[in-house]
């Protein structure tokens, strides 16, 4: 099998008949792709039929019967086992191309995926379906200095945006109900509020096929842009880059509208530049052997780490009956943790909960023995820093490796 796959050059005498195709420049790209559902499955079905070096899916949901209508990589045992979407789709991606990798990330794309990956991609294809997860993606890819491309579908009709720095910005498209909305949502108090899923929206095959294939053609467009620059005439296209395509299949209709908004005061477009890259650190590590670490690296006395992307809940206390429960998870996990507690479950729906939380590691944090990944950062994260000498972003560089970064 493998002498086969050495034998020829993936898209040989096909891709390279295209004036503006670079084989090596699509060959050493890396993709983020978030969301492994219908959109994520024509995604990187098309990543990987045009050789794309590297993609990275994420996606925490599993497989489920209504999803084989129009998710192209998915089979009924996946669903009959309960498979993870994001493993699922890697594993028939390189079924189509072996030689390609697909790296699945089954988590959530802010909790669970390292800002090490996100700075390390060529562009990042939204496949979601929630404004709060386009929120986070557009936050987590402006903070990279990436273009990131959202797609959409209902019913016959789908679209798909470009978000670029310095050009558009999902925030600063939303209306002030939306972004109130995502404010609710995202920093609700009462533990027992469960967050729950959109519930589903009629689809086809075809418009995800569409979307998708739009979605990817325009990746393909920054990906070559990277190298060549838009303007300087060596390719011949131009991306929506500000723009918003939108596709009608009840009337055959393809339409293009100026989709751009860039507020100036907007808190997403904090860019995070000069980051140190530590080779001995790792997510692995415990809080006490990383504050160390981070204090020899950066030559001072006093470290902080910021946990901005996913605060620790040290524990949730109820009402009635006044009791604390000791939580010890970062916020991701707490609605895991509630479901386990036999006793939190067994309460009212009236009771009221508060979550006390540590939003910030010193040398006083209670559990120095924990790993930074216990407590909520990722692998190959890159970490926010206090000190007495400023501010610094730190990278957990021993993790790349681990995503052949």
């Amino acid at each position: 099998m493998q002498d086969n796959i050495k034998s020829y050059e993936w898209g040989e005498g096909v891709f390279t008949l295209l004036s503006w195709f670079k084989k090596d420049t699509v060959k050493n790209a890396r993709v983020l792709v978030a969301g492994a559902g219908a959109l994520g499955n024509e995604v990187v079905k098309n990543l990987a039929l045009f050789g794309v070096g590297h993609i990275y899916v994420v996606d925490f949901d599993k497989i489920e019967i209504t999803n084989l209508t129009r998710s192209v990589l998915f089979r009924e045992e996946d669903a009959f086992n309960h498979s993870y979407k994001a493993d699922v789709v890697a594993k028939r991606a390189m079924e189509i191309n072996p030689q390609i990798k697909v790296t699945p990330i089954v988590g959530d794309l802010s909790a669970d995926v390292g800002f090490g990956i996100y700075r390390s991609v060529d562009v990042v294809i939204g496949c979601l379906d929630s404004r709060i997860a386009r929120y986070l993606l557009n936050r987590l890819s402006m903070r990279a200095g990436k273009t990131w491309i959202d797609g959409s579908i209902e019913n016959m009709t789908g679209a798909v945006r470009v978000y670029t720095p310095g050009i558009s910005c999902y925030e600063c498209g939303l209306s002030r109900e939306e972004f109130n909305y995502i404010m609710l949502r995202t920093g609700c108090a009462d533990v027992m509020r469960v967050q729950g899923n959109a519930g589903r929206v009629a689809t086809t095959p075809i418009s995800a096929s569409i979307i998708g294939a739009m979605q990817v053609q325009e990746a393909m467009k920054v990906i070559h842009l990277g190298v060549c620059g838009e303007n300087n005439g060596e390719v011949p296209f131009t991306t929506l880059q500000g723009k918003m395509l939108r596709y009608e299949g009840l009337t055959n209709k393809v339409n293009i509208y100026k989709y751009s908004s860039w507020k100036h005061s907007c808190p997403a477009h904090a860019i995070w530049n000069n980051i140190v890259e530590c080779r001995n650190l790792s997510a692995t590590h415990s809080v006490g052997d990383v504050l160390l670490a981070l204090k020899q690296v950066l030559g001072v006395n006093a470290v902080e780490i910021n946990m901005c992307n996913n605060r620790f809940v040290d524990k949730i206390i109820s009402d009635t009956p006044e009791k604390e429960f000791l939580a010890r998870v970062p916020e991701s996990k707490l609605e895991d943790f509630v479901k386990s507690n036999d006793e939190i479950r067994s309460l009212s729906y009236r009771t009221l909960f508060h979550k006390v939380f540590i939003e910030n590691i010193d040398d006083e944090f209670p559990y120095m023995d924990m790993t930074l990944l216990q407590v909520g950062i990722p692998l190959c994260d890159v970490i926010q820093v206090s000190t007495d000498k400023g501010l610094f972003y730190v990278e957990l560089s021993q993790d790349r490796s681990l995503f052949d970064l």
